[in-house]
């Protein structure tokens, strides 16, 4: 791209944005996801408690995404999830409603904390796949529950923590993120075959990246194809730049691996065809704060929606 193409394709981007949107909207509302790593109240033989600097700067975090509804991963306890909600609505943040699911991991667990109330809770804690002639559980099990946002919205989430890239002895550790991807995506298949206009979104750690098979397995073809709102940082740059494959040559990493001192985008909030039509991808993106990294070694993505179907 030549140097004119660059200042039109920017001073496009500034006034797209000083413009806002094209017509009025109603009620909105924020959903994100964002992994904790180790959100600990007490240690366990393998995991340490979660540090107080830790936590704040988690919470802190949080607050600057300002979620309605909020998906979690690596949450320890109940009582870890009650000590994190009871901070955060001391700063101003309240969420009355919440779901915590303890599947097979006994140290770490995917919860949701909510503004709106939950008229459905299903709790997925034994779901279980034969592997090379052995049967395992899904580690961190599934957690679904429907929201009812207003009067008139609701919309079905669905959040997973995937088995992540560390090996294990008892199997390959990217056939069981596979097997277990799979078993989200027969939840995400039972429900839009149900209604193939549901408004669903699915989120969470998916501990691989989008072309890896256990991603495009939860991501699915097809008309229930799930949409990847593929959010990324607020820095100012210009949304010019496309990959081959027509993906914005923006920022979306969202977790950083140490053992191979890498950035990936592994955590993911996907959309089914009827939820995306309500999405606002003006206002998704990737957090970024000066030291992310003394709360986890994840950064939280939010993605925002209006309130109305369309």
């Amino acid at each position: 791209m030549d140097l004119r193409s660059r200042l039109v394709c920017g001073t496009f981007a500034i006034l797209s944005l000083l413009a806002g949107p094209a017509f009025p909207r109603g009620e909105t509302f924020r959903v994100a996801t964002y992994n904790l790593e180790s959100y600990l109240d007490v240690p366990t033989q393998s995991r340490s408690a979660k540090l107080a600097e830790s936590k704040a700067k988690v919470r802190e975090s949080i607050r600057a995404v300002k979620p309605d509804v909020l998906a979690l991963q690596e949450v320890g306890t109940t009582n870890a999830l009650l000590e994190l909600r009871e901070t955060l609505r001391a700063e101003g943040l309240d969420f009355p409603y919440w779901e915590h699911v303890a599947g097979f991991d006994t140290n770490i667990h995917v919860a949701i904390l909510s503004r709106f109330p939950f008229s459905t809770r299903r709790p997925h804690t034994n779901d279980n796949f034969l592997l090379s002639g052995r049967r395992f559980r899904v580690s961190r099990g599934f957690g679904e529950v429907d929201i009812q946002v207003n009067t008139n919205y609701s919309f079905t989430l669905l959040t997973a923590h995937l088995k992540s890239k560390l090996v294990v002895a008892t199997a390959d550790e990217g056939e069981l993120r596979l097997e277990e991807a799979r078993a989200l995506r027969e939840k995400i298949d039972a429900r839009l075959a149900a209604n193939p206009k549901a408004n669903l979104v699915v989120l969470g750690d998916f501990n691989d990246s989008k072309d890896s098979a256990s991603t495009k397995a939860v991501i699915g073809r097809g008309r229930n194809k799930l949409v990847d709102t593929r959010p990324a940082e607020r820095n100012g740059d210009p949304a010019c730049g496309r990959t081959a494959a027509g993906d914005r040559r923006n920022v979306t990493w969202t977790h950083y691996f140490a053992k191979e001192d890498s950035y990936r985008r592994i955590d993911f909030l996907l959309l089914s065809p009827g939820m995306a039509r309500e999405w606002l991808p003006e206002e998704t993106y990737v957090l970024t704060i000066p030291n992310w990294g003394v709360g986890s070694d994840h950064r939280p993505i939010v993605a925002a929606f209006e309130a109305e179907e369309k």
